[in-house]
């Protein structure tokens, strides 16, 4: 069989592109994200673990529906020795009466109460740096007042993640499962989000962690002058900073689904998007080679549908000499290929982390859906900022 390109035709041209962006797309997924998907937990967590105190933090603001179920969570938590840290951070419901009752029943509780005229900048920075300055202990474990540990296990499973030489453990935040279009899509962007920071970090190159479920030492946090650097920007209190602080030394995992928090998603697309645009506004505060893989990532998405479209809508790039379409064939094969592979990491750490019902066979869907929805809100967050910063 004699095959023959047609070397100057645009389809030549696509079919170029399409094959740099499968490899790029195969090295993405089998050199960096298979890490998290076969993950070996025995190996990986085969250390008697050292159950040091520890400070949990919590920033509330008008948060009071979700401190009646977050408080007791914790302060019933099975572990030997820590302290809860709540800061109040300028709430108007009934936040701080709750506080004040709760100081009353367990005075061991630490709470934080700031002012409208303390907290200058938007976001979570000024509370949460007033709360790792009242904790007790060097150890902090840092999550949100909307979240709820699953069970009394999560505090010793974070901790116990800890070895000799660890400064910062990353964790998984999921989202609750609810009905909806948008849970799935909000619940999939979270488990897409976690394979590349999760995977990234046991590659040796973490880049960022979520505050929802985030450790660190409280002497890492002073050395590197806590958030100076980024301090105006209402993001940034766990990607920025785990960038900034974060090694292939210092940085572990941890992903046991029974030990974890979760926490309640947006109820529109108006929020979630409002929430989106402000987490991408950090990205430009990474590191320039997590930015430059980041960057491939997506790029590599963008241009392998883009030109597998224009392979299937122009004239072939090749001929040969049978009836047999080969072309077709071959591109379809290799599609076929990245399906299998992106689908089977999906599905594979999905398992690690304890995602279930996300309808992962359609995972090419939700790839496609997020590839346009990506670039199309970097594009819109370049131009403007989001209203309300």
């Amino acid at each position: 069989m004699e095959v023959v390109f047609n070397y100057k035709s645009l389809s030549f041209i696509a079919l170029c592109i399409f094959g740099l962006c499968w490899l790029i797309q195969m090295c993405y997924f089998w050199g960096i994200f298979s890490r998290l998907a076969f993950l070996n937990k025995k190996k990986y967590d085969n250390d008697k673990p050292d159950y040091e105190p520890v400070s949990v933090i919590v920033c509330a603001k008008d948060a009071y529906e979700y401190l009646v179920d977050l408080v007791p969570r914790i302060l019933s938590q099975d572990y030997p020795d820590f302290e809860l840290v709540i800061v109040n951070d300028c709430s108007t419901d009934e936040t701080i009466y709750y506080l004040n009752e709760l100081v009353r029943q367990h005075p061991d509780v630490n709470v934080v109460s700031l002012t409208q005229s303390l907290n200058f900048f938007h976001g979570k920075k000024f509370p949460l740096s007033m709360g790792i300055k009242s904790a007790k202990h060097d150890l902090l474990l840092l999550t949100d007042a909307d979240c709820l540990p699953k069970n009394d296990q999560w505090i010793k499973g974070m901790v116990g993640a800890y070895r000799k030489n660890t400064e910062v453990v990353l964790g998984y935040g999921p989202y609750f499962t609810r009905k909806g279009l948008l849970n799935k899509l909000i619940r999939f962007d979270t488990l897409y989000t976690a394979i590349q920071y999760l995977s990234m970090a046991l590659a040796k190159m973490p880049y960022m962690g979520v505050g929802r479920n985030l450790s660190y030492r409280r002497e890492l946090f002073y050395k590197n002058k806590g958030f100076t650097s980024h301090y105006t920007i209402p993001s940034g209190d766990d990607d920025i900073f785990i960038s900034q602080v974060a090694n292939k030394k210092n940085t572990r995992i941890f992903i046991d689904p029974k030990n974890r928090v979760e926490s309640e998603p947006k109820h529109t697309f108006g929020s979630w998007i409002h929430q989106k645009l402000r987490h991408y506004s950090t990205a430009n505060m990474y590191k320039r080679s997590t930015n430059i893989i980041l960057g491939l990532l997506l790029s590599s998405r963008v241009f392998y549908y883009a030109s597998a479209a224009v392979l299937f809508c122009l004239s072939p790039a090749f001929y040969c000499n049978t009836d047999c379409p080969v072309y077709y064939v071959a591109i379809g094969g290799f599609m076929l290929l990245h399906y299998i592979s992106m689908d089977w990491i999906y599905i594979k750490s999905a398992k690690q982390l304890g995602e279930k019902k996300l309808g992962l066979f359609f995972t090419p869907l939700y790839d496609i859906f997020f590839t346009l929805f990506t670039t199309l809100l970097g594009i819109r967050n370049t131009i403007s900022k989001p209203k309300g910063w």
